[in-house]
């Protein structure tokens, strides 16, 4: 299916089940930055580099703990914020669950079916004639790499047994 992404890296740029290059180029930023590469920093870092898809806090937090019991969720909350205003990571809502993180370096969008919960992630440019003709028209810049956009995947609309989606 066209957009869906391939998760999969070549062995041997990994090291214990991350890129050590783009794990260099991440800390490279925060420090031009001017940012400080703390423990729960890099643990966080880490942990997203290992994860197979977006994670709440929760998750980051429960991976962190195995190998940092002194990183307490009220540090992890801190840490995703600040790596987020450092423009590392990004946070999205996937529907109605609670927010999840991904890396910032690899910037796309999300689409998320209300059938089956899939979620398709695609281009960041996919929206960018919405965004041309929504601040031509209306003066409206939008964000839309904070939300996901709703609909149905093509399995569930082609399903007879799926039920249309809940009026809200």
């Amino acid at each position: 299916m066209t957009g869906v992404r391939s998760t999969s890296l070549d062995d041997t740029r990994l090291s214990d089940g991350y890129d050590v290059a783009r794990y260099e180029r991440i800390v490279a930023g925060i420090r031009a930055s001017h940012g400080r590469i703390t423990v729960a920093r890099r643990a966080i870092i880490v942990t997203l580099l290992r994860a197979a898809s977006h994670v709440t806090a929760e998750d980051v937090a429960a991976v962190v703990a195995g190998d940092y019991p002194d990183v307490h969720l009220s540090t992890v909350y801190r840490t995703l914020e600040a790596l987020e205003r450092l423009g590392v990571i990004d946070h999205v809502h996937l529907g109605h669950g609670r927010a999840v993180y991904h890396l910032s370096d690899d910037p796309h969008q999300h689409l998320v079916c209300e059938g089956c919960a899939m979620v398709i992630e695609v281009p960041d440019d996919t929206f960018a004639t919405l965004t041309v003709q929504l601040e031509g028209e209306f003066g409206f810049t939008i964000r839309p790499h904070h939300f996901a956009l709703l609909g149905r995947c093509a399995f569930c609309r082609g399903s007879e047994h799926d039920p249309p989606p809940a009026r809200r």
